[in-house]
């Protein structure tokens, strides 16, 4: 069954045309991956995708919904790590994910189980502007799962993650429909059977990880 469905995805952003009519079906529990170059629209779509960007045209249903129509009633079911961690930088790691959980309205124990997952407990105490630029990508992808969501919307989660970078989104996307954007087309092709190769903001279509790396 389908999970994600975006038709004709079409996005300006004045005369720049970011994202050329990507057409994309994501079936539950899949996890895909888009690749491309530097401004080949891959954040684009995935702002779109995490209901962040209302494209120009085309439409995109999640679990069945209008995607932006019922934006709020979908808030529960998405998981979103943006390409920049966005966090709060004068609050501890663990107020950021206290923070959110009361956002969505989730026990404040799961701040205590997100951290440990990624790694973090030592730091707990410690303010966001303090840590590492890898911490603070973990500590975005904790945000990210604290409601356990169906759906996960990664936008290069692998940066800076160092050498476990593939063994901790292995945990994160476990039992999770998810799409990847990366560079890496090695962590790709261990993470994600299906790949989305996009070029100048238009789709070349999909094709299996054999096909994607040599």
């Amino acid at each position: 069954m389908s999970i994600l469905v975006g038709n004709a995805l079409t996005q300006w952003f004045g005369r720049e045309l970011a994202l050329e009519g990507v057409d994309l079906v994501i079936d539950t529990g899949e996890h895909i991956a888009v690749l491309g170059d530097n401004g080949a629209g891959k954040t684009t779509l995935l702002r779109i995708l995490a209901t962040a960007l209302r494209p120009t045209s085309g439409q995109l249903q999640i679990a069945g919904l209008d995607a932006f129509r019922e934006r709020r009633r979908l808030r529960h079911y998405l998981g979103y790590v943006a390409h920049s961690p966005g966090l709060y930088p004068a609050l501890s790691a663990a107020e950021n994910l206290e923070f959110f959980c009361d956002l969505q309205e989730v026990s404040r124990t799961r701040a205590e189980e997100a951290l440990e997952l990624v790694g973090l407990t030592s730091v707990a105490r410690r303010r966001a502007d303090q840590l590492s630029r890898g911490m603070q990508q973990r500590l975005a992808i904790a945000r990210a799962i604290l409601h356990e969501p169906r759906l996960l919307i990664l936008d290069e989660p692998d940066a800076s993650l160092g050498d476990d970078a593939a063994e901790l989104l292995t945990q994160v996307m476990s039992g999770k429909t998810v799409v990847l954007a990366t560079h890496d087309h090695a962590l790709a092709n261990r993470l994600c059977p299906r790949t989305l190769v996009l070029r100048h903001g238009r789709s070349l279509g999909t094709a299996t990880r054999l096909h994607v790396v040599k």
